[in-house]
């Protein structure tokens, strides 16, 4: 069975290197989950935000993406119901092998 990375985004800085990041848990055969929340929401905006959805399942915190004045705003790739509550973040948590934050 494949490890289950979590992170959870919480800055608006380290696009780069949360994406290269997935791309190497990936290429490793890690499952990646990757959950947006406070500013992180913002790095959804990124113009490489798509290519993140070649290796990781994101999930965003839809209190915060209204909270940072993007409600409205979509997020290719990113449907309905990976916008999501805290409660996702929690249980991210427990299907992840490993956890880390940005």
């Amino acid at each position: 069975m494949a490890q289950t990375i979590g992170i959870l985004v919480r800055s608006d800085e380290y696009f780069p290197y949360l994406l290269q990041l997935c791309r190497a848990a990936f290429e490793k055969g890690c499952r990646v989950l990757v959950f947006f929340s406070g500013r992180g929401v913002l790095l959804t905006q990124e113009q490489e935000f798509p290519a993140l959805l070649d290796t990781a399942t994101p999930y965003v915190c839809e209190v915060s993406y209204r909270a940072n004045g993007l409600q409205g705003v979509e997020v290719p790739g990113v449907g309905f119901k990976q916008f999501v509550t805290q409660a996702r973040n929690a249980e991210l948590i427990a299907e992840s092998d490993r956890y880390l934050v940005f």
